[in-house]
């Protein structure tokens, strides 16, 4: 292999990409531009159980969205199309036959209802579950059950007693025993591959040079490299990464942290700041900073940095994170350009960009950053409360006294100075505090300052805010 080729290989199986997958595709990635070489995106759609339509292009989309560029795919093309699994049959088919013919494999007609009665035996026995190589020595005629029309699949003829071992850039040397290794279905009866033969053949035929993955596919490597020595094909650079967990070490899984890589864009956070936090799962930068671009990420990084233990993903800290680039990473211009973006829907927000080269917008885009960790606390500082069913009757009295007061002010006197000499009025006239004066106007005790806010936002605006409470 003259370049490096790194892939990943998501299977569409779930609303989106994977966090963790994302984080895959990122080490993948910067591994492949670190060494000027391409990073390919291959789809395993032969779960057809699990397979939900429409995945396909959610994660595709994720990963366009986040920066993560591919120079092959299902929907690019590529010197090795297809890339999609369920149009590469007739190659799992081929090399599957190939490895019955090396004794490497063979043709199992056990019915299903065998295969669990067998289970159910080892299980009582206190054996681990395995196949029992019962159709390797009763089929003697495995072509005439197959031309009369009988399911079978492939199993993968694993020989007991064998050492194996493969090197992990990541973890040094692993070794395992082949008597612990179960003869592996490799091509089921429907005609679609296992995992185990679909990425061997993919990833060899695809010329891909590093295989990065997550670690829980560790146990599977020695049946790929079984196959790699069977097929007579050089085995590809392993290296295995941590898998991410939650802050109390569990496995990052939905059910404690959202695990689909589009929430966090529909959250509002950045896709750079995603990528720096991610950048850190496992690895540290030289400096110890904890905030950098992703050029410098790739021109840093290095597999063997990597560190093994599983790092605790930790939705705060990456939320503390996005705070920081959007104050002090973004460009004023940058930082506008993805609050439009993300508001582009909201009639309501997008409303106010209208007059956005206005100093006034200027200043208060500003001070909004500083008060932000996501891009959709932006709405929170400026958005309209909504009318709530019932006020209390001492609310209402006072939204219609702050109300009368800025009713005294014309359109012309509507700017900072008299807006806030209104306030103070109210204010002293009601013995209450500007932070109710601020309550009633935005339904928050804090947030952008009032009295630019308020001379942005107009005062007919202004006082239809105070006029919901009646």
């Amino acid at each position: 292999m003259n370049s490096v080729r790194t892939r990943i290989a998501p299977s569409p199986t779930g609303e989106d990409i994977h966090i963790g997958n994302l984080y895959t595709a990122l080490i993948n990635f910067a591994v492949a531009k670190k060494h000027g070489g391409k990073f390919i995106i291959r789809i395993e759609d032969t779960d057809r159980i699990r397979f939900q339509e429409g995945a396909e292009e959610k994660i595709l989309a994720s990963l366009k969205a986040y920066g993560v560029s591919y120079d092959e795919g299902p929907d690019v093309g590529g010197p090795f199309a297809p890339y999609r699994q369920s149009e590469r049959l007739s190659l799992y088919k081929k090399y599957a036959e190939e490895l019955v013919e090396k004794g490497a494999a063979y043709y199992c007609f056990c019915a299903k209802e065998r295969l669990e009665k067998l289970r159910e035996e080892q299980l009582a026995q206190k054996k681990t579950p395995r196949y029992d190589k019962h159709c390797l020595r009763a089929v003697k005629n495995p072509q005439e059950r197959i031309a009369k029309g009988e399911q079978y699949v492939i199993r993968l003829n694993i020989l007991p007693g064998k050492k194996m071992w493969f090197k992990d850039l990541i973890r040094g040397q692993i070794t395992f025993d082949s008597s612990d290794i179960d003869d592996q279905v490799l091509l089921k009866s429907d005609g679609y591959p296992t995992y185990h033969l679909g990425v061997v053949v993919d990833d060899h035929l695809m010329q891909i040079s590093h295989i990065i993955r997550a670690e829980e596919w560790i146990s599977s490597t020695p049946k790929h490299v079984l196959l790699y020595e069977s097929l007579v094909w050089e085995q590809p650079i392993f290296a295995h990464l941590p898998i991410l967990r939650n802050p109390d070490k569990s496995k990052l899984s939905k059910r404690k942290n959202p695990v689909w890589a589009s929430w966090y864009l529909q959250e509002g956070y950045v896709p750079e700041a995603v990528l720096n936090y991610l950048a850190l799962m496992g690895w540290s930068h030289p400096e110890q900073r904890e905030i950098f671009s992703l050029q410098e990420f790739i021109d840093l990084f290095d597999l063997k940095d990597v560190q093994p233990v599983g790092p605790v993903f930790d939705i705060q800290k990456l939320t503390w994170m996005n705070g920081v680039y959007i104050r002090d990473v973004l460009s004023k211009d940058d930082f506008l350009k993805r609050l439009k973006h993300f508001y582009r829907d909201d009639e309501e927000i997008a409303s106010l960009f209208e007059r956005d080269n206005s100093p006034l917008f200027s200043m208060l885009l500003d001070i909004a950053r500083t008060r932000m960790k996501t891009l959709k606390d932006f709405k929170g500082l400026v958005k309209e409360p909504k009318k709530e069913d019932r006020y209390e009757s001492e609310e209402v009295v006072l939204a219609k006294s702050l109300s009368d007061t800025f009713s005294s002010l014309s359109e012309s006197d509507w700017n900072e100075e008299r807006i806030l000499e209104a306030l103070k009025k109210f204010s002293a006239e009601q013995n209450v505090s500007m932070k109710l004066a601020y309550t009633l106007l935005t339904g928050k005790p804090q947030g952008l300052p009032l009295p630019q806010f308020l001379t942005y936002l107009g005062r007919e605006a202004a006082l239809r805010r105070l006029q919901r409470y009646w």
